[in-house]
């Protein structure tokens, strides 16, 4: 099982797309795990065949060990005892079998041309691939699809039936900020900004940064860019809890919190300090395809050190969000409005964006979170300093 993420201990196996005997090819996706933030899609890391299959759907498997092979033909898979590096491997290994039948999307989706998301939806809502009519390209079935005959399920069901079954994604989600809540003493800090000169930075750069990079850059693009040059002079709050102690990260990557269907998912990019807004607005805007797409790669969920939650766009002033361990912040972002502030001791009307801070008060005191606030309120008010 590879290490997706800084803790992790353990994935489940969720699905295998390739059976045990078929050739893969490098980079050709292999299998399901899932961590304990996101469902993510594990590539094939070499070419050849898949043999000595260990596990199946719903084990929990430790970092680091082994649960299949991939060999060359003519080749067979190693003993156990065998050393790691006489063949391409690829890591995981059964640890707690789930001895339950295959649900009903899996095991009637052999040879049958399904998206990955609709394969995903089909397993959550346990529905019969084989009774739903793809209305995609060449007959291939859409998560639209499933989506509709789940609906249409859900209006035969008996109206006293209020419960309902979480997908991967809002389980995930359910118990990871129930720990975060329960386990990390949180407080946070309020800043109010003028952001007219961020407004005004976005509308100069929006059209001549369509015509260069092909993409639409965003006032989240903008913050992910400041907020990254403005954790440089503070490293505190880039920090880790590691248990014992607090970790300093040396790099400041940047998650972005993403709603997908039922749930959110946290993308991350990677070294945001040492990339151009530009390159800033490209990553986020395929790290928001790729969730969406339920398919988030290894390297879009790990080694997060601070995360950024925008609900600004769904006209929301302020809000707290809960801190994902085992970064020791995270910053909540308003919707930029008008308001009534006073200037030079006159009443005026300024686009106000409202920041609140959510800090691990192990890592993090009062007084470091209102410099970090500080710093970059002025980073918002002069973003031109902070630009490459």
């Amino acid at each position: 099982m590879p290490a997706l993420e800084l803790t992790q201990e353990t994935g489940k196996l969720v699905a295998w797309r390739k059976s045990e005997g078929e050739p893969v090819a490098k980079g050709e996706v292999l299998l399901e795990v899932e961590t304990d933030k996101a469902v993510v899609e594990i590539e094939a890391a070499a070419d050849g065949i898949l043999a000595g299959v260990k596990a199946v759907a719903g084990d929990i498997v430790p970092v680091g060990k082994t649960i299949a092979w991939i060999i060359s033909p003519g080749e067979t898979p190693p003993s156990e005892d065998a050393p790691r590096d006489s063949v391409k491997s690829l890591v995981a290994a059964r640890m707690q079998p789930a001895h339950s039948a295959p649900d009903a999307a899996e095991s009637s989706s052999r040879g049958a041309k399904i998206s990955p998301k609709a394969r995903r939806l089909a397993r959550e809502h346990n529905i019969d691939i084989a009774r739903v009519h793809g209305t995609g390209p060449d007959g291939e079935i859409l998560a639209s699809d499933i989506l509709a005959l789940a609906e249409s399920a859900s209006k035969e069901e008996p109206s006293s039936v209020e419960s309902k079954t979480l997908s991967s994604v809002a389980r995930l989600m359910a118990e990871r900020t129930t720990q975060s809540w329960t386990t990390i003493p949180h407080f946070v800090v309020v800043r109010k900004i003028d952001a007219s000169a961020l407004v005004q930075a976005l509308e100069k750069v929006r059209s001549s940064a369509d015509k260069t990079a092909g993409v639409r850059v965003t006032h989240t693009d903008f913050l992910v860019t400041l907020i990254a040059r403005v954790l440089l002079r503070h490293p505190r709050i880039n920090s880790s809890w590691a248990g014992e102690g607090i970790r300093p990260n040396k790099n400041v990557n940047i998650a972005l919190a993403m709603a997908v269907n039922d749930g959110v998912v946290t993308g991350v990019i990677q070294n945001a300090d040492r990339l151009e807004l530009s390159q800033i607005a490209d990553q986020r805007q395929g790290l928001a395809e790729r969730a969406r797409a339920g398919r988030l790669r290894p390297a879009d969920i790990a080694g997060a050190t601070f995360t950024i939650s925008n609900l600004g766009m769904y006209q929301v002033d302020a809000f707290s969000a809960i801190i994902v361990p085992p970064q020791a912040a995270i910053l909540a972002v308003g919707s930029i409005s008008d308001r009534v502030v006073p200037v030079a001791g006159q009443p005026a009307v300024r686009p106000i964006i409202t920041l609140t801070l959510s800090c691990d008060h192990r890592v993090i005191d009062g007084a470091l979170a209102a410099q970090f606030l500080g710093d970059l309120a002025e980073a918002i008010r002069e973003p031109a300093k902070y630009m490459r």
